[in-house]
C-alpha cells in the first residue's frame, strides 16, 4: 500500500481534440418539388389531350337530332297450357252433427 502522504506523480497534460463535421442542410424539399413537377406535366399532357382536335372525336355541325325509332313489337310465345286433370268423382265435404243442447238443471 501506498503511503496518502506522498504527492501523486506527475502526469503529463493530455489534450485531445475532436473534430465533429455538420454538413449544411440542402435538399429538404427536392422531393416535394419532383412531385409537384410531376403533377404538373401530367396536367399538361391530359389537356394536350382534351383540348386538341387532330383525328380524335368528332363533333357533329349541326343540331338536327330527328331520328325514328320504329321498331316491330316483340311477340311472347304462349305459356304452356295446364294437363288435363285425371277423372275423380266428386267428393262431399264432410259434415259434422248437429248437436242437442239440454237445459240446464
Amino acid at each position: 500500500m501506498t503511503d496518502p502522504n506522498v504527492p501523486p506523480p506527475e502526469r503529463p497534460e493530455v489534450v485531445h481534440h475532436t473534430t465533429i463535421n455538420n454538413p449544411p442542410r440542402s435538399g429538404g424539399g427536392s422531393w416535394i418539388a419532383l412531385l409537384v413537377g410531376g403533377l404538373v406535366v401530367v396536367m399538361l399532357i391530359i389537356a394536350f389531350v382534351v383540348f386538341t382536335n387532330r383525328g380524335g372525336i368528332e363533333t357533329p355541325d349541326g343540331t338536327d337530332v330527328s331520328v325514328d325509332i320504329d321498331l316491330p313489337r316483340p311477340e311472347l310465345p304462349d305459356a304452356p297450357k295446364m294437363p288435363d286433370l285425371p277423372d275423380v268423382p266428386p267428393v262431399e265435404p264432410p259434415t259434422m252433427p248437429q248437436p242437442n243442447p239440454e237445459p240446464a238443471a
